[in-house]
């Protein structure tokens, strides 16, 4: 059923560009809009059924996997060895990024101008280190689930693990009722997840309607350039799996394949979340240990949309003839290890960050223009490398904590 399931995504893909070629040549002008509208609304009502399930699975199964460790300390020492490996493979992504891009210099030649129209894109107003800090503690629990601030219920949901596994009893109710609650959100991702297939086609086919083939071909050197980073990038974070794990890891990677191609497809890390989060106990990854590192990391740990922050910004620079010191490199580097980490794993929110690096710099936060006619390309690759990059931290924890066993049995199938 799972290779069923990968082969309708591949399909879906291949299709969804096939019919976006076809709109974009044969559709009239009038037209064309109409029938990316369309093929839009399908990527949108997955979007926000993933959404819709993506807090209150966060919140029950982080509960659930911290109330399960042995006492308050077990919860730090977890939480520290994930911190110290996402804060190591944040320098790592960052770094890579700066070199890849100063290496190979897509940007070089270009000469633009600063861009003559305004660029709608978010805005970056008070995006300090102090509003980060302040905004990761909810004031209500409530309001931050009914917006999806993932990592305020990140950290209130850490608070009442803690209390959970500081109790003597373990509060067994309140226990069960989080693990009940978590199996019933996993059944209905499940359900969500049958519709990915029509998602997939939608967004593929809505892009390629909308660009043509021709934005591959003017973007073909930053596109290769970003995408080869973010192959030396896996060849990494493969290299630390096999270095912590062992050849094991090949197998944990395996659960890790549809997630990936789920996430590549959308161009969403959250949409592959749920998926990772069932599929990674079956190879062995304790499901503890899936359950408390997994939403710490989808906050904390985004590889691939760090070393498109580097990528990205130093690619601007070098298309407008700016030139960086050493010092503000490192500069840059320090400021985008904080302000990534408040990077959610939906599309195009490193746009954000990049427009504030380029802001802080004193450059014009417009001459973003010039990567948001692809962005949603390569918004697939980096998401796709979210993906592996957790998956390796979740191995990787689990295997400090020798709780690397044995893969769950599957039933057998009649």
């Amino acid at each position: 059923m799972k290779n069923k399931f990968a082969l309708f995504i591949i399909a879906a893909m291949i299709l969804g560009v096939a019919t976006g070629w076809a709109c974009n040549q044969y559709l009239t002008p009038e037209q064309l809009p109409q029938a990316v509208a369309g093929f839009s609304l399908l990527t949108k009502i997955f979007l926000l059924l993933i959404k819709m399930i993506i807090a209150p699975l966060v919140l029950f199964t982080l509960i659930a996997g911290i109330g399960h460790m042995e006492d308050a300390a077990a919860v730090g020492r977890v939480g520290g060895k994930a911190l110290g490996w996402f804060i190591a493979a944040s320098i790592v992504s960052l770094a890579l990024g700066i070199v890849m891009v100063e290496w190979l210099q897509p940007g070089a030649g270009m000469n633009l101008q600063l861009a003559g129209e305004a660029v709608k894109a978010p805005t970056t107003e008070g995006f300090t280190l102090e509003s980060f800090i302040t905004h990761m503690i909810p004031s209500s629990i409530i309001d931050a689930m009914a917006k999806n601030e993932i990592l305020q219920i990140v950290v209130f949901s850490v608070f009442v693990g803690t209390a959970v596994a500081m109790l003597d009893d373990k509060a067994p109710q309140v226990m069960q009722l989080a693990e009940q609650a978590a199996s019933i959100m996993l059944k209905v991702t499940e359900l969500v997840m049958k519709f990915a297939p029509f998602a997939i086609f939608g967004s593929l086919a809505a892009t390629v309607a909308k660009q043509g083939l021709p934005i591959l071909v003017t973007y073909a050197k930053f596109i290769g350039g970003f995408y080869s980073a973010l192959g030396v990038l896996w060849v990494v974070l493969i290299a630390a799996g096999l270095v912590f794990v062992g050849g094991r890891i090949f197998r944990i990677l395996g659960a890790a394949r549809e997630p990936a191609l789920l996430a590549f497809s959308t161009a969403s890390s959250e949409a592959a979340y749920p998926k990772l989060l069932e599929g990674l106990p079956k190879v062995g990854v304790s499901r503890k240990i899936v359950s408390f590192v997994l939403p710490l990391g989808y906050s904390f740990n985004l590889d691939g949309s760090m070393i498109y922050c580097t990528f990205a910004t130093l690619f601007i620079a070098q298309a407008h003839g700016v030139v960086f010191k050493p010092e503000q490199i490192l500069m840059m580097l320090f400021l985008l290890l904080v302000t990534s980490k408040g990077i959610a794993g939906v599309p195009r929110a490193s746009l954000v960050v990049i427009m504030a690096t380029l802001s802080y710099f004193g450059l014009p936060d417009e001459w973003i223009a010039i990567v948001l006619g692809v962005d949603h390309l390569l918004d697939m690759g980096r998401s796709a490398t979210n993906v592996v990059g957790n998956t390796v931290a979740s191995a990787v924890v689990a295997k400090w904590e020798g709780q690397l066993t044995d893969p769950e049995p599957q039933p057998e199938k009649g």
